[in-house]
């Protein structure tokens, strides 16, 4: 099936997701930075820390510039692709200031700039808004050869408790420092397994190598991603928004920030990870997971693609046969080897109860979820359990259907999800 049948267009966003799962309450905090640092600093999730706040032209004289540390942000509260933001990295003196682009301001341009944002100039329609300072979070080490001048930030998307879709956003160049996909930047798909990078994107342009470093762009591990994975689920279920976005800065002390939410991600994250996400969502919409905090472990188990599995693939595809011996990791680590059957013909990886059960598998802590199936016996239940398996020494880490096998000597089928990375011999 081709990528762009999967995309998931702005208003099949809307009309299936973004309508019937985000509350009222949830998007218009969503919609207002300032609201969104409210509610991060009710709940205790870890952000930039907010300096001042001018609501009308008033407070700006009345503001103490002097008490401004020597790097901040200044951000329209319901500003629009990135427009009307000022990074600035280093104070001056008591009236001059050096933004990121190396461009020096003064305090003056910084108050008008100020009034321009509270009189809307930046705001989707013109409506007047409310400006903020917080603090910059500086590069973290491990994007200095990534990142041009600015800080990356970090879009991870959840559906239904699951994360779904993430990507990394790169400051360039072309971008001017800022780490925004409308104006240049560099936007990479993620992992949700490992947190490593896969592919990259600036504006439809694929790009292999960071423009200004001339770094590959695949292969960066991003540090505290299972954190990071963990604070986006703690937002949504916070925050009443079933269909929900959440960006992250990471500080090199601190670790990872919540920058911002948003309600209505989906076209970028998608560009960056060069997969459609309607199939995704289908597949998450509804689910009921057996336990709480299974997102994650679901997440990894339907979309992650472990990078080192790639790397391998491309060295030299394993070639299998309508029957091959496994291993199968039970519950205690070890491996047992099974005769499998390999069937393009099936979409997921199936195990035999019995033998699922001998090994531990069907403890509640590893059912992912369960799912009902119409057969010649009629509707019944079947868990869906994590399942790590090696064949021809590859291993492969899935979401496994537990089925009577008993009538059948394979006890393992693998289905074509399972395959992407083998070559199958027709016999």
């Amino acid at each position: 099936m081709s990528v762009f049948s999967q995309i998931l267009g702005l208003n099949a966003r809307n009309h299936l997701y973004t309508s019937r799962y985000n509350s009222r309450k949830g998007r218009n905090i969503a919609k207002s930075k300032l609201l969104t640092k409210r509610f991060l600093k009710k709940n205790g999730f870890p952000h930039p820390e907010l300096h001042g706040v001018f609501r009308r032209f008033a407070d700006v004289p009345h503001f103490d510039w002097g008490a401004l540390r020597k790097n901040f942000v200044i951000k329209p509260s319901k500003g629009y692709g990135g427009d009307g933001i000022i990074i600035v990295k280093r104070r001056m003196g008591s009236e001059r200031f050096m933004t990121v682009q190396n461009e020096e301001v003064y305090l003056d341009d910084l108050k008008l700039h100020i009034l321009d944002i509270l009189e809307g100039n930046y705001s989707k329609y013109d409506i007047p808004d409310v400006a903020f300072i917080e603090e910059r979070v500086p590069k973290h080490p491990k994007f200095r050869r990534y990142a041009y001048r600015g800080t990356p930030d970090i879009r991870i998307l959840v559906f239904n408790q699951v994360p779904v879709m993430a990507m990394l956003r790169l400051p360039t160049s072309e971008s001017k420092g800022k780490a925004n996909l409308h104006q240049g930047g560099l936007c990479v798909g993620l992992d949700l397994a490992t947190g490593i990078t896969t592919h990259g994107m600036i504006f439809d342009r694929p790009v292999q190598s960071v423009p200004d470093t001339n770094v590959k762009v695949n292969g960066l591990r991003l540090p505290y991603w299972d954190e990071m994975l963990e604070i986006a689920l703690a937002v949504q279920r916070k925050v009443e928004l079933g269909y929900l976005a959440v960006d992250f800065v990471l500080d090199h002390v601190r670790g990872p920030l919540v920058l911002e939410l948003t309600a209505s991600s989906g076209l970028g994250i998608q560009i960056a990870n060069r997969a459609g996400l309607r199939k995704r969502l289908e597949r998450v919409e509804g689910l009921e997971q057996a336990g709480k905090g299974r997102g994650i472990q679901i997440s990894r188990a339907l979309f992650g693609e472990s990078f080192a599995d790639k790397v391998l693939a491309e060295r030299g595809a394993k070639i299998v046969g309508f029957l091959e011996s496994a291993k199968v990791r039970d519950s205690k680590g070890k491996r047992t080897e099974v005769q499998a059957k390999v069937d393009t013909g099936a979409f997921r990886t199936s195990i035999d109860r019995k033998l699922a059960q001998d090994l531990g598998l069907l403890r509640e802590k590893n059912i992912l979820w369960k799912k009902y199936y119409v057969s010649a016996m009629g509707r019944e239940q079947r868990p869906i359990i994590e399942l790590t398996f090696w064949l021809k020494g590859r291993r492969v880490k899935t979401a496994a259907n537990v089925s009577n096998r008993s009538k059948f000597k394979e006890k393992l089928l693998v289905g074509r999800r399972d395959l992407k990375t083998f070559l199958v011999r027709a016999e």
